[in-house]
């Protein structure tokens, strides 16, 4: 089994509890309040700021030349493409790049990226890739199953849903390409670090990322 998948059986309450938050399957319903997603996307706006950052600790933690273009990839994913898409969105509400990049960082967006980024600072890059995994593979997951559960018959989402912007981000080719990369990255570190003795601890890094991962839906859910 890819180490991937035993990171999320070994903590499937914690993995079933962010993929399938009542965000995520009312965004997917297409019933999520403007209020609610506005809040989640300007404070992930700022998180991927930070999580930016840890992508490029990710290019200093690693060994190798492929290992250093693998981080710098989901670096340039995350400003390149997440990035924008998110300034996209909140300009039909009139929000600026400016307005976002001068939002004020909610608790549960402080929380989360700097745990990430000490868990990175603290440990070698298996411990990086880690806890970065939920928010990276987790993501692919979630947009393909919207896709699957709330789509049409032919595979796309009605044109006045009005979350299809973002489903389509995340379960498109071009995000799911980079999150199997991102999901080789970290097999290959697993198989090259990964003892015994070290599981436990990642799998209980693993469940406290994915923990925070469903306390960010739960802070734009509570925007209502």
């Amino acid at each position: 089994m890819p180490f991937f998948d035993t990171l999320k059986a070994a903590r499937a309450d914690d993995w079933q509890a962010y993929t399938h938050h009542a965000f995520v399957e009312q965004l997917g319903a297409g019933t999520l309040p403007k209020a609610a997603f506005q809040t989640y996307l300007v404070q992930d706006y700022l998180f991927l700021i930070q999580f930016a950052r840890a992508h490029a600790l990710a290019v200093y933690k690693s060994t190798s030349l492929e290992d250093m273009r693998a981080a710098a990839a989901g670096v340039s994913a995350i400003l390149d493409v997440e990035m924008d898409l998110h300034v996209r969105l909140c300009a039909d509400w009139g929000l600026s790049r400016s307005d976002l990049e001068h939002s004020v960082e909610a608790p549960q967006t402080i929380a989360y990226t700097r745990f990430v980024l000490e868990a990175g600072q603290a440990g070698d890059i298996l411990d990086l890739m880690v806890a970065l995994s939920p928010c990276m593979l987790g993501y692919a997951e979630i947009g393909n199953y919207l896709l699957t559960q709330f789509g049409r018959t032919d595979g796309t989402l009605a044109p006045d849903h009005p979350y299809a912007a973002w489903i389509n981000e995340y379960s498109g080719q071009d995000y799911q390409d980079v999150a199997q990369a991102t999901a080789a990255t970290l097999e290959k570190h697993a198989n090259e670090l990964l003892t015994k003795a070290r599981r436990p601890r990642l799998e209980k890094l693993f469940g406290q990322a994915t923990r925070l991962e469903a306390d960010f839906w739960q802070m734009g859910l509570s925007a209502d």
